[in-house]
Formats: C-alpha cells, sequence, structure tokens
C-alpha cells in the first residue's frame, strides 16, 4: 500500500525513491510485524482467556505437558496478522508472487483455524476430520500449481525445478509437476504442524527458514546476483523478500508470549499457514528441493511420526522411539523442554546456514 501510494510521488518529492528499494521495504515490514504481534498479543491473549479459548493436551503425551492445560490457543491469528497487514503495507501488491503466497497463508490459516475452533470452542478432541483437512490442503495445492501453470507471468512454470549443488541441471517433472506442488505444500504445511509441541519450537525453526529464504529470493529477483551464482533469475521474486521479513518480524513478535513457559500457542491456524507458506516460497522460486535442507527438522520430525506408526502397526506394536514426534522423545529421556528447544533450534541454524551454502557451491 505504501509502495502504491508514496512510490509514485517520487518525482516531487526525491527522498520518496527510498521505496523503490526492496530491502528497505522488507526491513520496514520486519520491524512492523514486530509491533502488531507486541501490541496485539497482550489484548488477543485477554481475549481467549476471557472465552476459554484453551489447549486441550493429548493424555497420550508427555506427563509433564498435563501442566500447559488450559493456556489459550488460536495464538496463529496473531500471527497470521502479523505476516498479511506488514506485506498488504509495504509490498507491491500487484505482483503475482505476493498475490500467490498470501493466497496460500490465508487459506491454510483458515484450515487450522477451524481444527481449532472444533478442539477449543466445540470441545471435540480431534478436531477436523483428517480427511477433510487433507482434501483441503490438496485442493489449494492442486490450484496452486495450475496458477502457476496457466497464470504465471512469462511462462516461467514448465515442470521444472532446481537440483542442490548442481548449477548446469535441473530436474524436469513434466506431468508430474501439479502433483508434486500438491505434496510440497501438503507436505511442508504438516511438517511444521507436526513440530508445534513444545513451546517456541516450531514458531523459532520458522523464522530461521524464511530468514534463509529471504536472502534467496532476493537473490533469485536481481539479475546480478542470479547471474553471478548461476540460478535461475525470476523478475519480481525479489519481491518475495518484503513477505520473508514480515514472516520473521511476526516469528520474533509472537516468541515475545510463546517462549517457555508459554502464555498462548499459535495452533494449526499458525502453524498449517506457516508451513504451507514456506513450502509456497520455495515452490515459488523453484528450490523445492532446499526444503529438505532448510526444513532438516522438521523432515527428521514427520520421519519420526511415520517410522513410529509403520513400527507399531506391522511389527507387533514395537515402538523405534520412547514417543513421536521426535522431540517428546528426548523430553522422556530427560531433556528438558527448553533445552529440547534451543538444541532443535541450534540444529535449524545449521540447515538454515547450509542452504544458504548451496548457492556458492554448485
Amino acid at each position: 500500500m505504501l509502495y502504491h501510494l508514496l512510490y509514485p510521488l517520487t518525482e516531487h518529492i526525491s527522498g520518496l525513491n527510498i521505496f523503490r528499494y526492496i530491502t528497505f521495504r522488507a526491513a520496514g515490514a520486519t520491524v512492523t510485524a514486530i509491533i502488531i504481534c507486541l501490541v496485539l498479543g497482550p489484548l488477543f491473549i485477554r481475549l481467549l482467556k476471557k472465552y476459554q479459548v484453551a489447549e486441550n493436551i493429548r493424555e497420550e503425551g508427555p506427563a509433564s505437558h498435563k501442566k500447559k492445560a488450559g493456556t489459550p490457543t488460536m495464538g496463529g491469528l496473531i500471527v497470521i496478522a502479523g505476516i498479511v497487514l506488514p506485506t498488504l503495507l509495504w509490498a507491491d501488491l500487484s505482483n503475482y508472487y505476493i498475490m500467490m503466497v498470501l493466497v496460500v497463508t490465508l487459506w491454510l490459516g483458515a484450515i487450522g483455524f477451524m481444527d481449532d475452533y472444533l478442539k477449543a470452542i466445540k470441545r471435540q478432541p480431534s478436531g477436523l476430520v483428517a480427511r477433510k483437512k487433507m482434501i483441503g490442503q490438496v485442493l489449494l495445492g492442486s490450484l496452486f500449481a495450475l496458477g502457476l501453470v496457466y497464470l504465471a507471468p512469462e511462462g516461467q512454470y514448465d515442470g521444472s525445478t532446481d537440483i542442490p549443488f548442481f548449477k548446469n541441471y535441473v530436474l524436469f517433472l513434466g506431468i508430474a509437476y501439479i502433483p508434486f506442488v500438491v505434496v510440497v505444500i501438503t507436505g511442508a504445511s504438516n511438517a511444521v504442524n507436526l513440530t508445534d509441541g513444545l513451546d517456541g519450537l516450531a514458531i523459532g525453526l520458522c523464522g530461521l527458514c524464511f530468514l534463509a529464504f529471504g536472502g534467496i529470493v532476493y537473490v533469485t529477483g536481481r539479475l546480478d546476483y542470479s547471474e553471478y551464482l548461476r540460478i535461475e533469475y525470476l523478475p519480481g521474486a525479489g519481491e518475495l523478500a518484503i513477505f520473508c521479513g514480515a514472516t520473521v518480524g511476526s516469528v520474533l513478535g509472537f516468541l515475545w508470549f510463546n517462549s517457555h513457559p508459554a502464555e498462548v500457542f499459535m495452533g494449526d491456524t499458525g502453524s498449517l499457514a506457516l508451513g504451507g507458506a514456506l513450502g509456497a516460497i520455495a515452490i515459488l522460486v523453484k528450490k523445492e528441493l532446499l526444503l529438505v535442507i532448510v526444513g532438516g527438522v522438521f523432515v527428521v520430525t514427520a520421519l519420526s511420526v511415520i517410522i513410529q506408526v509403520l513400527s507399531y502397526r506391522y511389527c507387533g506394536g514395537k515402538r523405534v522411539f520412547k514417543m513421536a514426534p521426535l522431540h517428546h522423545h528426548f523430553e522422556l529421556l530427560g531433556w528438558p523442554e527448553s533445552k529440547v528447544v534451543v538444541r532443535y533450534w541450534i540444529v535449524g541454524a545449521l540447515c538454515a546456514l547450509l542452504t544458504l551454502a548451496t548457492l556458492k557451491v554448485r
């Protein structure tokens, strides 16, 4: 909004030329997001407590989590507000990439909201039926893929994706591109959702992922940097750095209230939206395979659940881990919750650095 209102006035007020720079607007979006979350946080938490919108702790979860019962949930609405409002304020709203990633964020946020609403307000322990949740994710992924194939500018999406560490090779998916996009969107959103089990864990890891992708989208949208790094140049993709900046700011603002001991949980409203947005950005800049690296902790967490379920079902009730997802396994080994979270953040930071290194090691 500010870009559309103020940048056209550059010919009259030269100082407004600063709004042409993505770095300035990304920084503005980050600061704005932090402020929005810090202001909305206390108000929203009081509102959640007033209407008793509280988390229901699973009976099969770690015993130490019982004390968290009654903690307000649906805090993902704060996170989404901290992402969407600064993006609308600072980004070029006519940009194709911005429109696409906002749709994904709001769509999955709505699915997560329905799930949280049923669990926290309607007191239905299972929340939104898994089948319905999956249908919503698959439908979104399909529409997103079709939007890339038929609506993207200059036919940029031809069913190919970059291969990490290789500069002269791409993977052509052909007709498998649409299901591939569906898997990425669905997998990313669910992986973040599964990791959201400890105070500050998933939200902190998301901040590291979006920080790394903020750098990636910026160089992808600049001809000079993309030529130097031998990555595909996508005009306009740099605008996504503003969305990434807003997300990092929202993460920092929400962590003020979500750090241990958490005053509010983001619930599926936040985790599905963040995971889907991360997957969408990776798809938009053709770095889908980098998700395995930058989101390594999310991948391992999802795999731990899959391994545990398969082992229990097909190996006579045998469990590989003391409890899945994996972070609960470490808790049952005696690690304090805060130690698990910080160590996961350290691993997440290493994954983010490795991801950025792939741009040069090609």
